[in-house]
């Protein structure tokens, strides 16, 4: 009971906390400052299941006291059987219910409810990891349909023989989207003959993920001074002019040395929106690595650490397998994996680093 008096004690200190940020929100003062009402949003969001966990938590305590009360107290053999019985069942439910607020109280990513910029880029294997990159765009563009995201492509370079040497895209829903991605930064490696190939050998190629969780204007400030801004005529696959207007923009921060561009609105105001946003992301997310590194040397799962250079999984087409090297785990169902049925992979991926989490916590 020590033990769970103190769990609940944690959970309670902070209902103070989650009523004063009610207060707050609904204050005329933090309406009228968008900076202020953000965060302090971000806070009452993150407080709120703990809040709610832990008041369910205290009522099925109260309720294991009121059955032990009636196995003390009472005479009556069948009130002792439905007391023994309740008690039996709340002591089953307990366990799940102290791991589910210990996980709560971990702090949590603040990037999690995020949206995410994705970018792909074929590496290793020429032609064929062009057309791995562009698979694994569908199988992304195949998960974003289930999980009712939208999806923005804002800029894209084609290979040769199909795919992409490099896509650049957004996923936005207002649950928010990089907590589910971000699994997915890495190398991805894939094992399969060719369409190139006229000897039937097989090949490995490789396409890296990179996920960012995107920036928002209070994230990051930018000096507009440190910016250059370069127009040019949008182009489709092979080259092919797809306008002749200068509607394309190049943004290039010069302290960072950071480049990106948008190509793929025809409105010159649209494709520099974009723009804007992904160099906030890239920009903030420079800092962001330091914190990443910092999770890298703890956890061994390098699960969720944005390290794009460690290989993650390995799609192996003549065994029809998919295997995340990360928790060892492997799936014998490539053709829907790639079909975007990627959830249960990364709700292992989670469980792994909620598992690695805790450890953290006890040490």
């Amino acid at each position: 009971m020590a033990k769970e008096n103190t769990l609940l004690e944690k959970v309670l200190s902070l209902k103070d906390k989650f009523i004063s940020l009610q207060e707050q929100l609904s204050s005329p003062d933090v309406m009228s400052d968008m900076k202020k009402y953000v965060q302090l949003n971000k806070d009452y969001k993150h407080l709120e299941p703990i809040i709610k966990a832990g008041l369910e938590y205290q009522k099925v305590l109260d309720h294991l006291s009121s059955a032990k009360d009636v196995l003390v107290q009472e005479s009556d053999p069948e009130l002792k059987e439905m007391a023994r019985e309740e008690i039996s069942e709340i002591e089953g439910k307990l366990p799940d219910m102290e791991q589910n607020i210990k996980l709560l109280l971990i702090p949590a990513d603040p990037d999690d409810d995020k949206n995410a910029i994705v970018e792909i880029r074929g590496g290793t294997g020429g032609d064929e990891a062009a057309i791995f990159a562009g698979d694994l765009f569908r199988m992304y563009q195949y998960f974003a349909d289930i999980k009712g995201w939208k999806l923005e492509v804002t800029d894209q370079s084609y290979g040769t023989s199909g795919g992409y040497k490099q896509i650049v895209f957004k996923l936005s829903c207002p649950d928010g989207v990089y907590g589910t991605m971000k699994y997915e930064s890495g190398v991805h490696r894939v094992q399969r003959v060719p369409q190139t190939e006229t000897q039937g050998r097989i090949q490995t190629s490789a396409a890296s993920v990179a996920v960012f969780p995107e920036a928002d204007e209070f994230d990051v400030e930018i000096n507009p001074a440190d910016i250059r801004k370069d127009l040019f005529c949008a182009s489709g696959p092979g080259g092919q002019g797809v306008n002749t207007t200068y509607s394309a923009v190049r943004l290039t921060h010069i302290p960072s040395g950071i480049v990106v561009q948008c190509q793929e609105e025809r409105s010159q105001i649209k494709n520099a929106e974009r723009a804007m946003i992904e160099l906030r992301t890239r920009i903030y997310n420079m800092e962001r690595q330091k914190y990443l590194d910092g999770i890298a040397a703890k956890r061994k799962t390098m699960v969720s650490t944005g390290d794009r250079s460690a290989k993650i999984r390995t799609y192996n087409y003549p065994q029809g397998r998919v295997t995340d090297h990360r928790i060892n785990w492997s799936m014998y169902n490539l053709p829907a994996f790639m079909n975007g049925d990627i959830q249960e992979c990364i709700d292992r991926l989670q469980v792994a680093e909620n598992a690695e989490r805790l450890k953290e916590e006890e040490l």
